[in-house]
């Protein structure tokens, strides 16, 4: 096999538009809503120098550490967790952010040709790493309040499912939130069909407007719930988790020591001071929050007003995306050299078609830009849309 052809797998995994498109929007001048990074000035740098200084008096911190991650981030996180479940219950394991998580779960839960449901649109990196396994993938459609659960029945009675996959909170790139009855209806159908939810929740802390829903996890046992420390603290620390049956996060732990042996000890000893100083973390995300909630209205708002009823947005209640598809037939995908010419980038939404046709969708990402730049963005997208 030459390195150029690659393996069947590997030939298999498609391609992240998302990465592809950073180079890009790299350019002077091009106002980006295509990544989802968080806003780089409302990453607390100062308060992980403090963290670092203080975790480096001890030298264990520089030295190999447990497959599973460092014991106090993981006791952490288990109390994080454990509380919005509202019960004690499952285990930790730390990840290198909750990317690698959803990679060394696809490849301990699933078999070549398994089938997994998704939302249609998916969540891009969810949809290679099932690629990776070679599992089949399926989408299920959205509305307003998530993944429609209600069309699950008759593909389970049909076929076995082994996983179904949920972005439930402010869903990337959909926006939306799966409501609390079907969250209910979604962990009743794992009961009686045994199949896996991996609950992927990294906006989960984001939450601008309207109340929190308990995690799907809260109503059954066979929930793996997936985040990470990237939203709130810093992608650079790459510290994500899981959390879940032990059993499940076993096998996982065994891939991981084949492909990493442990994370840092250091990043995890930051991590686990920052999560535990609930006053300092509280103050911090609430800042997040209220950037991010007048950058959200700002755009959709901008965009609402500019595209009138020829636009369906998402609501803005929180995460990092508005999810907007054109009813006009406009090709967003066709369009967006244009856009960026224009100085204003996108992601396209059949980026994230799984089986729908989304040709007339895009993905915009509110957190790194200035209210006036996204006002901005909006003018400049109008000129080629």
């Amino acid at each position: 096999m030459s390195p150029e052809s690659g393996s069947l797998a590997v030939r298999a995994v498609r391609g992240s538009a998302i990465r592809d498109l950073l180079a890009v929007t790299e350019r002077p001048g091009v106002i980006s809503l295509a990544g989802g990074l968080p806003a780089p000035e409302l990453l607390p740098a100062e308060r992980i120098t403090r963290a670092a200084a203080l975790a480096l008096h001890d030298p264990s911190v520089l030295q190999y550490g447990v497959t599973a991650g460092a014991a106090a981030l993981r006791e952490v996180v288990h109390a994080r967790e454990s509380a919005k479940l509202g019960r004690d219950a499952g285990a930790v394991l730390v990840t290198h952010g909750s990317q690698q998580a959803l990679s060394l779960l696809a490849q301990a839960l699933l078999d070549p040709g398994d089938l997994v449901l998704v939302e249609d649109p998916g969540y891009i990196g969810a949809l290679q790493a099932f690629d990776t396994v070679r599992a089949r993938v399926r989408g299920v459609p959205m509305d307003a309040g998530g993944m429609r659960v209600d069309e699950l029945r008759p593909i389970l009675q049909r076929e076995r499912v082994a996983i179904v996959h949920t972005v439930s909170n402010f869903h990337n790139p959909g926006g939306a939130t799966l409501t609390d009855e079907r969250r209910r209806e979604l962990a009743g159908l794992a009961e009686e069909f045994g199949f896996w939810i991996v609950e992927d929740d990294p906006y989960g802390e984001l939450r601008f407007a309207g109340p929190a829903v308990a995690p799907v996890a809260a109503h059954s046992d066979r929930v793996i719930r997936l985040s990470s420390a990237s939203k709130t603290l810093a992608p650079a620390l790459r510290v994500g988790w899981m959390h879940g049956d032990p059993a499940a996060l076993a096998l996982v732990e065994r891939l991981k020591q084949g492909a990493d042996l442990c994370g840092s000890s250091l990043t995890h000893a930051v991590a686990a001071q920052l999560l535990a100083d609930t006053e300092w973390l509280d103050a911090h995300v609430d800042g997040i929050r209220a950037v991010y909630a007048e950058r959200a209205l700002t755009l959709h708002s901008a965009l609402a007003e500019t595209f009138g009823e020829r636009l369906r947005l998402s609501t803005p209640d929180g995460g990092m995306f508005l999810w907007c598809e054109f009813t006009d037939g406009s090709d967003t995908a066709a369009a967006l050299r244009r856009a960026v010419h224009a100085g204003v980038a996108y992601v396209p939404g059949a980026a994230f078609a799984v089986q729908r046709n989304l040709d007339g969708a895009l993905r915009v990402c509110f957190t790194t830009s200035s209210p006036q730049e996204l006002r901005t963005a909006v003018h400049r997208l109008s000129s080629v849309l």
